[in-house]
């Protein structure tokens, strides 16, 4: 329309018909309003909400059971672990590898036995 503020886009339908009636009421009574869309709020800024402490975790799960076999002093071999959880050994690896060092930064500790077997723990 002439002589008014172009709109570049409408949030809805409802929205753009009520512009489009002001405008056009604004017109017919003689007011030549500019503005026919409202002017953008700030949005108001979320104050920080307090950090929930930290999941301590479930008790006798696998993911339980593995960081127990971990936290001994000679720590678990790959054998142990895939016995403890029943699972096969690249299930094992991913579990230590991304949920226990990635998701729980965990500091793991991979080491080899007098017997030459792989063995891990938590450092």
């Amino acid at each position: 329309m002439p002589g008014l503020t172009p709109v570049k886009r409408f949030t809805n339908r409802a929205v753009a018909t009520a512009r489009i009636w002001k405008a056009v009421e604004s017109l017919v009574s003689g007011e030549h309003s500019r503005e026919v869309a409202p002017a953008r709020r700030q949005a108001a800024r979320k104050k920080p909400t307090r950090q929930q402490p930290a999941h301590t975790g479930r008790k006798n799960t696998k993911q339980a059971q593995v960081v127990v076999l971990l936290k001994r002093s000679g720590g678990a071999t790959l054998q142990h672990l895939m016995r403890a959880t029943g699972w096969q050994a690249h299930s094992v690896r991913g579990f230590i590898s991304g949920a226990l060092g990635k998701r729980l930064k965990l500091k793991i500790e991979s080491f080899k036995t007098t017997r030459g077997e792989r063995a891990y723990r938590i450092g």
